[in-house]
């Protein structure tokens, strides 16, 4: 159910993640955009740091409960905190309260209410706030990744080709099992190179059989490592955060791993 203000706008605190902030910026400014066209007060709190996944995956409990206390200090005020990706938003939504379960039960009642108004930005789009068309236009042939943390714990499938379906020129081929994991899986690539290598090196394959000229997700883990896979073997296929498509901003910034303009 959405939430308001007294004047009837949500106010909205975007997590802008730490990948997007240390390589792609775009993808925060074109979350602020469509954020902005759906009729939210989007603020970006100054506490902006890592969700915690990494030490939480590798078992270090003690930084990963440090990290999420900053975290629901800094956005618990809003009325919503939006992430431009499925594995932080699952992160803050389904991982920060096991955390505290038994260490600190003020934070895990902290945790369940930032919990329960965290969302992955095209699903907080599309089903929380009903946006069911964007004003943007791509011209090209465009294959999606359904990304592992925001397919299985979020539930995002249908909300992004919904709305890709309303971007002018643009039309969607399917990405032979899209559901399967890129490799990247946060420090899954690093435990398990030999096998994370396998497994983007299918994807890339399934990627350039598709046809589609550029390959969209919402994960910017998963991007760079196709986007580097695609860039290795000498493909021409673009790579994009499916914001920066939504928002209509592709023509102010490069492909990930390409040049301006490609």
């Amino acid at each position: 159910m959405q939430q308001t203000r007294p004047n009837g706008t949500p106010r909205v605190a975007l997590f802008v993640t730490c990948l997007v902030d240390l390589y792609r910026p775009s993808v925060g400014f074109a979350a602020i955009k469509l954020l902005e066209q759906a009729g939210c007060q989007v603020v970006v709190p100054e506490v902006q740091t890592c969700c915690g996944q990494p030490a939480y995956n590798t078992g270090d409990r003690r930084t990963a409960q440090d990290l999420a206390r900053a975290v629901i200090d800094a956005f618990l005020p809003y009325d919503y905190t939006v992430v431009p990706s499925g594995s932080c938003g699952g992160m803050i939504a389904h991982h920060f309260p096991a955390l505290f379960e038994e260490a600190d039960p003020q934070y895990r009642g902290k945790a369940d209410a930032l919990g329960a108004k965290t969302h992955e930005l095209v699903s907080f789009l599309s089903d929380v706030m009903g946006m069911q068309a964007v004003q943007a236009r791509y011209d090209g042939i465009v294959t999606y990744h359904d990304s592992c943390s925001g397919l299985r714990e979020l539930g995002i499938k249908a909300q992004p080709r919904r709305l890709l379906g309303s971007v002018e020129g643009l039309a969607l081929r399917e990405l032979e099992d899209a559901e399967v994991c890129c490799g990247f899986g946060g420090t899954f690539c690093v435990k398990y190179p030999d096998i994370s290598t396998r497994m983007v090196g299918d994807k890339a394959a399934q990627v350039q059989a598709s046809g589609a000229d550029t390959l969209l997700a919402g994960d910017m883990g998963c991007l760079l490592n196709m986007a580097g896979k695609l860039r290795r073997e000498g493909s021409a296929v673009k790579v994009r955060h499916v914001a920066e498509v939504l928002a209509g901003v592709t023509d102010q910034v490069a492909p990930i791993g390409g040049t301006k303009g490609a």
